[in-house]
């Protein structure tokens, strides 16, 4: 066992908070330790916080020495969470040292007992990191760090490693597979050779994990610093076939006009420049290509004749060197000149729904990201009028407009731009300028109300008919949404409904 004391800086990152816990338990002489990510923090120099503890006490005991204290304990192993105000409310979890046996569903252990010391506690853990802890000393004042198990030299060395046999703690929970994932894509760590194998053998477990834990660890991988390093080990290691399988369909199609990358390796090249932190963006940034593969197509540059893949004439190494043939005219073009993904963000938001369903995403969730690979070919030029980028605005979303040009950044420099496109720029500065004007009908000085008391009508379709003619008048020109204006025109609009004309509203929609 390795055994160090804190130093003074590591000292300092201790919140008090933290001490306090220390200090309750040992007045009353029981063991008690920091555990997992806490300790993760501090050795990387980072203050801990939400931190998880390892006790000598039970979980009655536990809530005896916390009296007083915010705590909760409603669970079958022996957790006590107790909150604390510090920046934002955090809670602190403590756990009897315990044993565990049998893990049946791949998730939790058939049998937990109490243990009888820590040694036997932190070899249940799963990746060495996450066996080092830190706590008081037992002689003398001060803090100390314990490493049973070379934790210690592992994190030191940049290295996820399983506690014991690989394949033993997999087995146990499938989804520990996921967190040596989260883990090196985080820290930037490499994941040990043994521990390697053993994902790649046993990654058909994680079909066994309810797609809620698959989907909270996939966000956390997408929330780290490095997301696309985690992505990439996901596919790896064949864990991606079951969390999203249709990425894997990505992988060697080749694209056309500036981009050098696959479907594929663009996609991870977007999301690594995403400069967005939200784990939505950069999912449907990660997936905004994802509906290529299936509306890939050859249109002949001469006639325009669709071609089929067995029209091939000349396989080369990649899609600038590979030749087809057009049966129609004759022409030989390289499958990079011919190539077509038409339709692709449209086939990809259908895929994107699928796959949001399946992971049991919110419906909020779902249809961002749904919103977000639909539109996100949008096309700019400083020639589109303030009406269309209103338009634009409606189409997407206030709430979207933002993300969906950071995911347009990501898309640009993963296909190889270095800069922000001076037309990104000229949007943003557009998009702000139209933000404060009327964006939905709710936005009107007049509402359903006023037309029904100007008509004398009862509430009913005419109404909405009504109020969705005078918003489409007002996108095109904001300075119509005066109380004068909108009376006039709902007198005159209702004349024309009642005659069975329900139209009145602009049709240039389709134009822009």
């Amino acid at each position: 066992m390795v055994k160090r004391d804190l130093s003074k800086d590591e000292e300092r990152l201790l919140p008090r908070e933290v001490r306090l816990v220390f200090e309750l338990f040992n007045k009353e002489g029981y063991e008690i330790y920091m555990v997992g990510a806490g300790v993760r923090l501090m050795l990387i120099g980072k203050e801990p916080v939400d931190c998880d503890f390892t006790t000598s006490a039970t979980p009655e005991e536990i809530l005896k020495v916390l009296e007083g204290l915010d705590t909760f304990y409603d669970n079958d192993y022996g957790t006590v969470g107790v909150a604390f105000e510090r920046k934002r409310k955090e809670i602190y979890e403590i756990t009897p040292y315990r044993t565990e046996r049998g893990y049946t569903d791949r998730r939790r252990p058939d049998e937990v007992k109490w243990g009888k010391s820590l040694e036997e506690d932190v070899r249940r853990r799963d990746f060495t990191m996450n066996s080092v802890v830190v706590g008081p000393k037992k002689e003398g004042s001060g803090y100390e760090l314990l490493d049973y198990l070379g934790g210690l030299k592992d994190f030191e060395n940049r290295l996820v490693k399983a506690v014991g046999k690989a394949e033993e703690r997999f087995a146990e929970d499938a989804l520990r597979m996921m967190r040596a994932v989260r883990f090196a894509a985080q820290l930037s760590f490499q994941i040990e050779e043994k521990t390697f194998a053993g994902v790649v053998k046993n990654a058909n477990l994680l079909a066994e994990i309810s797609r809620e834990r698959v989907r909270d660890e996939l966000v956390k991988i997408l929330k780290s610093d490095h997301p696309a390093e985690g992505v990439h080990l996901l596919v790896s290691f064949g864990l991606m076939e079951h969390i999203i399988p249709e990425m894997l369909e990505t992988r060697g199609v080749p694209q056309t006009g500036h981009h050098t990358l696959d479907v594929y390796n663009h996609m991870l090249e977007a999301l690594r420049s995403c400069p967005s932190p939200d784990p939505i963006v950069r999912l449907a940034t990660l997936l905004h290509d994802i509906g290529k593969p299936r509306t890939r197509r050859l249109r002949c540059l001469g006639c325009g004749w669709v071609m089929k893949s067995e029209n091939l004439e000349e396989k080369g190494e990649t899609a600038k060197t590979t030749m087809y043939k057009c049966p129609r005219c004759g022409k030989v073009q390289t499958e990079h000149e011919a190539g077509t993904f038409y339709g692709h963000e449209v086939v990809g938001a259908r895929m994107v729904e699928t796959i949001a369903d399946r992971l049991r995403f919110s419906k909020k969730e779902r249809e961002r990201l749904v919103t977000l690979v639909r539109w996100h070919m949008f096309a700019y030029s400083p020639e589109m009028t303030d009406a269309a980028i209103r338009r634009f605005i409606r189409r997407v979303g206030k709430e979207n407009i933002n993300d969906i040009i950071l995911l347009r950044i990501g898309d640009r420099k993963g296909g190889g731009s270095k800069t922000t496109s001076w037309r990104l720029q000229e949007l943003q500065k557009r998009v702000g300028e139209q933000l404060y004007e009327p964006m939905t009908v709710s936005d009107l000085v007049i509402d359903g109300n006023v037309v029904m008391r100007i008509l004398g009508i009862s509430p009913g379709p005419k109404v909405g008919e009504i109020m969705n003619s005078l918003f489409e008048e007002v996108i095109e020109d904001t300075s119509k949404n005066n109380q004068e204006y909108l009376t006039k025109r709902v007198k005159e609009i209702g004349g024309v409904i009642a005659d069975g004309y329900s139209g009145g509203g602009s049709d240039r929609e389709s134009k822009d």
